[in-house]
This record gives C-alpha cells, structure tokens and sequence, in this order.
C-alpha cells in the first residue's frame, strides 16, 4: 500500500494500551459501508497514549483520524500509514455549570445534544441534526436548522502531530462556512460549549422537531454518508443537481438519493469508485447546466482503483 511495509510501520510504533492492527477493514466503520483498509489502525487508550503515539511517529508517516465514518468516503484501495480511531475514552460528556457543556471529540453530536437538554441547556439542538462525531463537527464548523458550531463553540484542546497538548479559544478559529480553521494535522480532544438555561421540555421539543424534519426529509436509513456537497453562496446544492436532472442517477449501485438529491446512497454492492464517480458525474452535470462548479462535502480519503 505505502513505500513502508506494514510490519516495518508497526516496528515504529511505541509501546501503546490502546489496540494495534495492521491492515485493518475499514469499510464497517464507514456509513456507506465501503473502502479498503487501513495500512495501521490504532485506537488509543486515551490522551496519553495518544501522545506519546504521534511523539514516536516521523513526519513523513501518514496520520489520518476517523470518526463515526458519518460523512466520509474511503477509496477502494484504502488509507496508507497510520489511521486513528478514537474510542469512549475520548467520548466523556459533561456539564461544567448551567450553561455550559463539555464533550470529547468521540461523542456523537446527538449525544452532546441529548446530554445538553437533561441539563437544561439551550441551544445545541441542532446538533440532534448533525450526524457524525464532535471532533467533525467542530473540524468542518457542522451545521443544521439556521445553527452552526461555531455558535456555541468556547474552546478546544487537541494534539498536535509532535504529540503536544493545546487549548484554542473560538476567537483563535478561523472558523467559516463548513470549515472550522483547525490548524493543520491536529487531532481533537475536547470540546467546551456555551448554551443559555431553559426547560428541558422545551428543548426536547424542538430536538423532537428536528429529528422529525430530518426523517421526512433525508435517506437516513439508507447506506449514505449525509450531505455531499456543500451549497455554494446563494444556492441550495440539492436545487442546482434537481434543476440538473440528477435526482435518481445512478451509477454502478450507487445512487443519487430520490428523497434529497444531495444524498448519495449505495443500494447495496457500490465501490466508493462507484460513489465517487458518481459523484463527479453530479458535479459536471451541475456545471453544464448552472455554470456552478459544487463542491465536495463529504471527506474522501485513500487511494482509488480495485485494491
């Protein structure tokens, strides 16, 4: 897969507590439930132990850090170096007073939302509509129902590839549409949150209410990996590909969702070569009709061709 083999790339690895695999499936960690492996999967035992991983680890080795696989595409041939996978240690939530909340970069964003209502904090229910993990969220500035991440956001720690600990205010990102100005190779810890206090039932309800928008509205039941592209300055991205007559495509057993045509689905048997071609095949359409060139939401991340 790499120029380094992968018992030479396990040689380099120091002593952990956390699991080491080489060539490890990926595609079950993904929600489109496609891709090849990874060259070496390592789950830390907790922030320590991830340290002490990225301290022994050269730069020219490969880092890459998967959450939930909630809006990620893994090429068919599979991801080169060391591949990062952040388990329940990193998925702690907790209330640090009345208005404010603090999660690990692992926890679910519905999670987060969940935990924010019994403690009658306001203004996270948006992340009941955001799938994937906080460490995502924050990393592409997550968005849902007229709310982002960047709303709410205090501060963050993370890790820096030299393996060093760091705190970083919301005034220290630049944080912009669908993009949370992370500085580059950074791995996420935690998170802290700033809502408002009110009544958890009527926070329940609104999160009731966007989980029912949500359903009726988006394939979430079906094997895809959320929103595809993101939607250009004055358009919906769904309009531009119906407009292009997109609804429906397919490609391969790979689909352009009929229900939100900003979805992509994999019916069954797809390659991510199949999703992603698909995929492009949206966007050069798009462009032919609108003169909008779309562009990509979803992460995609490996090597393509047949592995």
């Amino acid at each position: 897969m790499s120029a380094l083999e992968p018992m030479s790339l396990m040689d380099r690895l120091p002593r952990l507590r956390g699991s080491v695999e080489a060539d490890a499936t990926l595609a079950p960690f993904t929600w489109f439930r496609v891709g090849g492996p990874a060259e070496v999967l390592v789950r830390p035992a907790d922030t320590d132990d991830l340290c002490a991983l990225l301290r022994a680890l050269g730069p020219e080795v490969p880092v890459t850090v998967i959450g939930v696989g909630s809006n990620l595409l893994i090429r068919d041939r599979g991801i080169a170096g060391v591949v990062i996978r952040l388990g329940s240690s990193f998925a702690e939530i907790r209330t640090v007073n009345d208005t404010t909340i603090q999660a690990g970069s692992a926890a679910l964003d519905t999670h987060v939302a969940q935990a924010a209502r019994h403690a009658g904090i306001a203004g996270l229910e948006f992340l009941r509509g955001v799938p994937g993990t906080i460490g995502g969220a924050i990393a592409m500035n997550a968005g849902a129902y007229s709310a982002d991440v960047s709303e709410c956001l205090i501060e963050i720690e993370f890790v820096t590839r030299d393996g060093r600990r760091q705190i970083l205010t919301r005034q220290e990102l630049e944080m912009t549409y669908r993009h949370g100005g992370l500085p580059e190779g950074v791995i996420l810890t935690w998170a802290r949150f700033r809502g408002h206090a009110d009544d958890p039932a009527l926070i329940g309800a609104r999160m009731d209410d966007i989980q029912a928008r949500r359903e009726s509205t988006q394939p979430i039941r079906s094997k895809t990996g959320g929103s595809t592209f993101r939607n250009p300055p004055g358009f919906k991205a769904w309009e531009l590909i119906d407009a292009a007559g997109c609804r429906g495509l397919v490609m391969g057993d790979a689909q352009v969702s009929e229900l939100h045509c900003n979805f992509l689905i994999n019916r069954g048997a797809a390659s991510a070569a199949d999703l992603e071609g698909l995929g492009e095949e949206v966007r050069r359409r798009v462009l032919a009709h609108s003169g909008i060139q779309l562009e990509w939401e979803i992460k995609r991340l490996g090597q393509g061709g047949q592995p």
